[in-house]
């Protein structure tokens, strides 16, 4: 009959066009052993279960012999390597860091990416600013069994949160045996750069040593199988232990110092918040210490080589899976997981980041010659403060008709508690998870699945080594005693006893007492909840005869039910929440808040047309989900799918999907507070050069006085932040929509049979997310002020007495709000050929490559689109995308029981948005090996980025995405990566 021959051929479809063990490659089809093996199947975007069940949309699978080939045991390392995939949290984040995990499909954002485990959700990641998307920390990569990739959509099947895509971890189970795995993994590297270390020598910065093996990591796991005696049932138990050793920034001489200039011209810049200490009032004065006097400020400090290039990590999972089929119309499924994670961000010490603006002049740590040019220069006296004023003048403003008010700044310190230590963020995430459920078959033709899975995540965070602001200004207050002896004046009048004065006016003046006194930690603990109970039914209409009149297989359908629960509290200490901790950027806030919808769904596979000249087969996919939330907001998503099957060698398929994203609860719930944000330099301020040369403002004067600067302050250089980074008030918003996107895609795939063991896909993509919640980011606001004097960007905009956007409370507010576009589109291509090579063996050659079209961003209607494809830069668009990006992957297979392969991963080039630099194209060769050596032993070996080949570098890189004078997450910026392995088996 033809339904034999259609599920014949369909098999040797799988078989021909899935991935090979050993190379990238599209997960078309499903895969199966065989056509004795075949059973009823779901893939990856829709839960209808067929025999021969394909997907209409392009579905990209990586193996755990993928995984074992690359050595990389961080889920997000093995991620980011895809060429749909872009760096997020990764363990190279140090400032910015949330000790979590995340994937970021399509460069989208990770809140757009849903991840699942065995078509599950995995719960919010944590409670803090910046992780709520799902940390894959909690999924070990030894127990990974296969990861399925959906890129675009699918929020008609598995719900909110799929605007970008779907990632899949299809775990281990059925095991049965004992398993034991251990991994040892380094980095090597020669520093030999000559360019960037005479220019670190010409600071006289310290280099590292020329060679260097750092970063070691081990990682141990076991996994534990027993079926049940009378073999219905199986449970698998795992554990693993993972310690990564920490790496800073001083191993490398590429981040030896932190950069500023340009790639043409470089100096080792940084911040001027030193330990030697600035003293300005950002007109008049600007001076640093030596000895006991002030010289002319000079000097930035070198903050680079303290900060984490790799953030030390100590992991621990267990879990078990678990069946047992009670008959064949009722099995009892269940998965129980423990995940404690716990990592430290280091950056550079604390200190006071200009956020005290008074100082006694009669302070006794002053020498005569400090009192004579601060105090002095402003007529004061030792009885008097250093503070900022106001003074209304006689002259008149003739716009305005008004008194000229001037406005004259107080006594600023920057100064860097290199006493005390780096700044610490310990952070700790222990998160469990546990699913129950029942499958089972109706009859012949339906089937069902019903499941409760609920998962919660606890952080607590230590942040250690930060100067308390309120004790800053008490021990920087200081007078004599009855006796002459330095003396808090807090002290004096009792409103803080404990107080110690803090000399910083003299080289070696700060004490113990006074670091003790100063040094305030600051914590913070907070949980997710995510609770997802759902039930549908799938089933196969053919029986009951509801089928297109010419085809013998009937319409396939699932219906089911969905409710889901999303809860988090975040609680940071006082010291947190009142912004009291110098090195915060400001307050941090808490967070509590939940939310609920309830939620229907149905999928239709329609088969249209069999056994036609022109077609094979031809069917036709519909999904809907509607969706009902708690937050009275409701919306409607669905697919529509065209999947055609010309012959055994040509296949077509066309997708539409709308997908929604309904508001997170940090993105609903959080209040208001100031941080931070990148921005290369304040426009209208000038900008002074690395070879002394001056560039003027960008903006003209009567632009810059539109955004609240006076015109005695357009062109300071006081404007300009040395770190590069200006304060933000943001927050969330309880009324926004959920965001929408519309996913298009069309592709081919081919397996031709004139070519035995070749198989490509051609698939194009676009996605187009409309609402997107975001915020207006802080550059287009400056813009839009400046150029239209628009008041509803220009009332968003405080500029402080001297026009800074840096200092205190001066900021731009931007909460977040629906009013985004976002649109990126592209092809990607896999294709694989294997063949034998006679008594030698056989090759498995596969190719996995994405070319970006767009990736574009328009922050508000109307505005000009940003098109980040091709580019980067440090405001906009970020981290480095590519127009082309691929991996290219040859396997040898050997006679002896032992397989090598090479990889080519290949980065394309990108220019800078707006800019000048351009970041060169990028190559890596990677090397392993593995050998079965017993029946019970196998052992593995390899190199990654084997020419050693040094990152692309960037001066004044970002906070978060940029580390180190590069994109850690993007580029491998550590050398070559060595790993050694073995698992035994019994």
């Amino acid at each position: 009959m033809y339904t034999r021959s259609r599920l014949s051929g369909a098999v040797r479809l799988a078989l021909t066009l899935g991935a090979t063990s050993a190379a990238f490659a599209p997960a078309a089809f499903a895969q199966e052993d065989g056509a004795q093996a075949v059973e009823k199947i779901s893939v990856t975007g829709s839960r209808i279960q067929r025999v021969n069940m394909v997907s209409a949309s392009p579905v990209t699978e990586i193996t755990a012999a993928d995984i074992a080939i690359t050595g990389l045991t961080r889920v997000e390392d093995i991620l980011n390597d895809m060429p749909a995939l872009f760096a997020a949290q990764t363990a190279n984040v140090a400032n910015g860091s949330t000790g979590t995990a995340t994937l970021n499909l399509r460069n989208l954002d990770s809140v757009r990416t849903l991840v699942l485990v065995n078509g599950r959700r995995l719960p919010s990641g944590s409670p803090g600013a910046g992780g709520i998307a799902a940390d894959v920390n909690q999924i070990p990569a030894s127990l990974i069994e296969r990861i399925e990739v959906l890129t675009g959509g699918s929020s008609a099947t598995y719900g909110s949160d799929a605007v970008a895509g779907v990632v899949n971890f299809i775990l281990k189970d059925d095991f049965e045996g004992f398993s034991f795995d251990y991994q040892h993994s380094f980095y090597q590297h020669k520093n030999d750069n000559e360019y960037i270390q005479s220019v670190v020598e010409a600071r006289d910065f310290d280099l590292p040593n020329s060679n260097v093996r750092d970063g070691h990591s081990n990682d141990f796991s076991f996994m534990l199988g027993a079926n049940t005696a009378d073999g219905r049932g199986n449970v698998t138990l795992y554990g693993t232990f993972r310690d990564i050793k920490a790496l800073t920034q001083s191993e490398r001489d590429f981040s030896a110092c932190a950069l500023g200039g340009s790639r043409e011209a470089y100096a080792c810049g940084g911040s001027s918040t030193v330990p030697w200490g600035r003293f300005t009032d950002f007109d008049t004065f600007d001076y640093q210490v030596e000895g006991d006097e002030f010289i002319p400020f000079q000097d930035l400090y070198n903050y680079g080589p303290l900060n984490y290039y790799q953030r030390p990590d100590e992991r621990k999972t267990f879990g078990a899976i678990g069946k047992y089929e009670i008959n064949e119309h009722a099995e009892v499924y269940a998965e129980v997981s423990y995940m404690d994670d716990r990592s430290v961000a280091q950056i550079a010490p604390s200190g006071n980041f200009f956020s005290t603006s008074r100082l006694f002049c009669g302070n006794p740590f002053l020498s005569d010659a400090q009192f004579d040019a601060t105090c002095g220069t402003r007529g004061l006296t030792r009885n008097d403060y250093f503070e900022p004023y106001s003074e209304v003048t006689d002259e008149i403003d003739p716009d305005t008709g008004e008194f000229i008010v001037e406005n004259y700044p107080g006594f600023y310190i920057g100064r860097r508690n290199l006493e005390g230590g780096p700044r610490q963020d310990d952070l700790r995430h222990t998160s469990m998870r546990a699913v129950l459920g029942m499958r089972g078959i109706i009859n012949d033709s339906w089937s069902y699945d019903v499941f409760a899975n609920h998962g919660s995540v606890g952080m607590v965070e230590t942040y250690r080594n930060e100067l308390s602001v309120d004790h800053m200004r008490k021990a920087l207050d200081v007078t004599v005693d009855a006796d002459g002896n330095p003396v808090c004046k807090s002290v004096l009048d009792s409103t803080d006893p404990n107080c110690v004065p803090w000399n910083i006016f003299q080289e070696g003046g700060v004490t113990d007492a006074a670091l003790a006194y100063l040094i305030k930690p600051l914590f913070a603990r907070g949980d997710t909840h995510s609770t997802q109970v759902s039930g549908y039914v799938t089933g196969d209409l053919t029986e009951a005869g509801v089928m297109v009149p010419g085809t013998s297989t009937g319409v396939g359908v699932v219906l089911g039910a969905e409710y889901r629960r999303e809860a988090l509290k975040f609680e940071p200490d006082f010291g947190f929440t009142s912004g009291d901790g110098a090195g915060q950027g400001g307050p941090t806030n808490g967070v509590e808040g939940s939310f609920s919808v309830k939620e229907i769904f149905g999928e239709l596979d329609i088969p249209l047309v069999e056994g036609a000249s022109f077609a094979d087969e031809l069917t036709l996919e519909l999904a809907y989900r509607y969706s009902d939330y708690s937050t009275d907001k409701t919306t409607n998503t669905y697919k529509y799918a065209l999947d055609w099957g010309v012959n055994d060698d040509v296949r077509f398929r066309a997708s539409f999907q709308r997908a929604v994203r309904a508001g997170n609860i940090r993105e609903l719930f959080r209040p208001q507070g100031i941080g931070l944000f990148d921005l290369d330099n304040d426009p209208c301020a000038v900008t002074v050069n690395t070879d002394g040369s001056i560039t003027p403002p960008e903006y003209t004067q009567q632009e810059c006085a539109n955004t609240g600067l006076s015109a005695a302050n357009y062109g300071s250089t006081a404007l300009t932040s040395p770190a590069g980074q200006y304060n933000t008030v943001t927050g969330g918003n309880p009324d926004l929509d959920p965001e929408s996107s519309d996913t298009f895609s069309f592709g081919m795939a081919l397996s031709p049979s004139a070519l035995p063991g070749f198989n490509m896909s051609i698939d194009y993509f676009k996605i187009e997310i409309e609402d997107a919640i975001d915020n207006v980011p802080q550059d287009v606001i400056l813009e839009q002020c400046a150029k239209t004097g628009n008041e509803a960007f220009c009332s968003l905009i405080n500029r402080g007495a001297n026009g800074n956007l840096w200092i205190g409370s001066n900021a731009i507010i931007a909460t977040d709000i629906n009013i985004g576009y976002k649109e990126t589109s592209g092809v990607d291509i896999e294709a694989t050929y294997d063949f034998d090579i006679g008594e030698m063996g056989g090759i498995k050659i596969g190719l996995i490559g994405t070319w970006l079209e767009t990736l574009a961003d328009q922050p508000i209607p109307g505005a000009d689109i940003v098109e980040c494809a091709g580019y980067w830069d440090r405001t906009s668009c970020g981290q480095p995308t590519p127009e082309w990006r691929h991996n290219l992957r040859a396997t040898w297979s050997t006679p002896w029981d032992a397989s090598v392969t090479a990889t080519w991963r290949h980065l394309g080039a990108v220019d800078e948005l707006g800019g000048e630099d351009e970041f060169e194209a990028e190559n890596y060769l990677d090397l392993a090996a593995t050998w079965q050596a017993h029946e019970n032993v196998s052992l593995r070996l390899g190199v990654n980025n084997v020419l050693d080949r040094e990152p692309q570098l960037i001066p004044n890189s970002p906070t978060g995405s940029g580390n180190g004078n590069t994109f850690p997450g993007f580029y491998d910026a550590l050398g070559r990566y060595v790993f050694a392995g073995v698992t035994l088996t019994y």
